[in-house]
């Protein structure tokens, strides 16, 4: 196991780590954030995300799965004061066993690979990094192929966000790009290339009921701010609104739950495809 470095006090290098939990210009800047948790730590390490630092009080017995990951993993090694993790945990409860340093990727569409059965979400300016999370695990568990966060918005590695995705962040990936130009650029790019991209959004008064459109095709699902929707570019850019049926009084659904319905729906219909093959 490489050596290990101890930090017992709060240190300028504890305080660059503490500063990635809630300091978004630092996480851009060092191109790193925090992850907590087994799930989450072992994804990214199976999925090949560079750790840069691996976390931990070696004061403590360590599990199992900890031991592995020290022996395995490449990346620095430091041992922390077992208040200092608990700090960095953000837990009440007790310290975290390991909190991993992860370096960001680039944001590059590119990343994002659209064959036949593409189908991918665009979340425009989300104001919550709970919801950016919460439609990464959807899309990831409904076969989704990649995730778009557009426009001055709520930051994907926020740990609010890398929480609620559970692990999901790092086998789906997720771009963040500035405008809709970057995105139909790339989407002219697959056009171009033969593949017949429909831009689907959801709307309460849309052109069909979502379980008659056709999401075997592939497709780019748009998902509006939680507050004012799509915005107007991307309205006009979409080639498709689909409504979601409704009964009760409730005349919405927030975004997560809407893009939910609509990646639950297109896997349905992808299966009862293939079956029907």
């Amino acid at each position: 196991m490489p050596s290990v470095q101890r930090v017992t006090s709060r240190n300028a290098r504890f305080q660059q780590w503490e500063a990635l939990l809630g300091n978004r210009k630092k996480r851009n800047q060092l191109r790193e954030f925090l992850v907590q948790g087994v799930r989450p730590i072992s994804l990214a390490v199976e999925y090949g995300w560079r750790v840069r630092a691996l976390l931990y009080d070696d004061s403590r017995k360590l599990s199992g799965w900890a031991r592995d990951l020290l022996g395995a993993v490449e990346g620095e090694r430091v041992a922390l004061a077992p208040e200092l993790m608990a700090e960095l945990g953000e837990k009440s409860g007790g310290a975290p066993e390991i909190v991993a340093v992860v370096e960001v990727p680039a944001d590059d569409l590119e990343r994002i690979e659209a064959g036949p059965e593409f189908l991918g979400v665009l979340f425009d300016r989300p104001t919550s990094p709970g919801n950016i999370g919460s439609i990464i695990r959807s899309a990831d568990a409904f076969g989704a192929h990649g995730m778009i966060v557009s426009g001055h918005a709520a930051d994907v590695y926020d740990p609010k966000s890398v929480r609620a995705t559970t692990g999901s962040l790092f086998s789906l990936p997720t771009v963040r790009v500035p405008s809709p130009a970057e995105v139909m650029a790339w989407v002219e790019r697959r056009r171009a290339a033969g593949l017949p991209l429909v831009l689907v959004a959801t709307d309460e008064k849309g052109d069909a009921d979502v379980y008659d459109f056709d999401l075997t095709q592939p497709v780019l699902l748009l998902v509006g701010n939680e507050t004012s929707g799509l915005a107007g570019a991307w309205r006009e850019l979409c080639d498709v609104t689909v409504s979601i049926p409704m009964a009760g009084a409730a005349s919405s659904l927030n975004a997560a739950n809407a893009a939910t319905a609509v990646l639950y729906e297109a896997s349905r219909q992808r299966a009862a495809a293939r079956r029907a093959d």
